[in-house]
């Protein structure tokens, strides 16, 4: 049964690997026999994410890509070794009142969110269907694009819109075996937040989350498999959510 979720041998493209759920997805993904294309604008970081996957005796390319550019997108799908898996995991936010945001912050964001994750899926999808591969996109959306936060705008638009752009995708390319699914985090503990939800503050925040508790990015590792394995080979168009239940709470 275990075979079934092996991702051995597969190739997989991770958007956004220089840090957070990135950097862990491509370490995680290595323990398991994939190598690993690690893509983003800080090559340098890349670097220290590839070292990492070498020494575990994985293959690791790093391959310098801004998602909110489509020219960079594409010039990185120019020389792209084959794919099996895409993890379309680069993303932003931006915090504040609506009526507050400057025109170029909502760009950055929905740029990076959405564009992002549609040109990266663009390209992959171009070089599965001139190769006659199967292949499978795993989008990292958020329980924020299924219900919604306050003062985040631009960023629960983003998500929202990957969720429908996932289901979108499922459905133009399920004739070429070309899967595509979601997962949609809950609030999950990274080096950028951990101060935050250690304060006061964010005590109402976790009395939300049905668990009481903060996930941890390792729980997000086997849905990831899944998704990016053959176990869900007849899995396409699926938002998971991974959030201690907190979609289940009460309004």
């Amino acid at each position: 049964m275990t075979q079934r979720f092996s991702v051995a041998g597969k190739r997989v493209l991770i958007t956004g690997a220089s840090s957070g759920f990135g950097a862990h997805f491509a370490t995680a993904l290595a323990e398991e026999g994939a190598d690993v294309v690690l893509a983003a604008r800080r090559v340098e970081k890349l670097e220290d994410t590839a070292n990492a996957v070498r020494a575990l005796g994985r293959e690791a390319i790093v391959v310098p890509m801004d998602v909110s550019d489509h020219a960079s997108v594409e010039a990185a799908f120019a020389d792209m070794p084959p794919l099996d898996v895409v993890v379309n995991n680069a993303g932003i936010s931006q915090e504040g009142p609506t009526e507050a945001i400057p025109e170029e912050e909502w760009d950055r964001v929905v740029d990076t969110n959405l564009k992002g994750v549609w040109a990266v899926s663009k390209f992959a999808i171009q070089q599965w269907k001139r190769d006659g591969r199967p292949g499978s996109i795993v989008n990292i959306a958020s329980i924020l694009g299924l219900r919604v936060g306050g003062r985040v705008a631009p960023y629960t638009a983003s998500k929202a819109a990957v969720v429908q752009l996932t289901k979108s995708l499922a459905l133009d390319c399920a004739r070429y075996n070309i899967r595509c699914n979601a997962i949609c985090p809950g609030y999950v503990e990274t080096d950028i937040n951990a101060d935050f939800f250690n304060s006061p503050q964010a005590e109402k925040m976790l009395k939300r989350i049905p668990f009481r508790r903060l996930g941890q990015i390792d729980e997000l590792v086997g849905p990831l498999l899944l998704l990016a394995s053959d176990a869900s080979s007849y899995m396409s168009g699926a938002i998971i959510a991974v959030d201690g239940g907190h979609l289940c709470n009460t309004l």
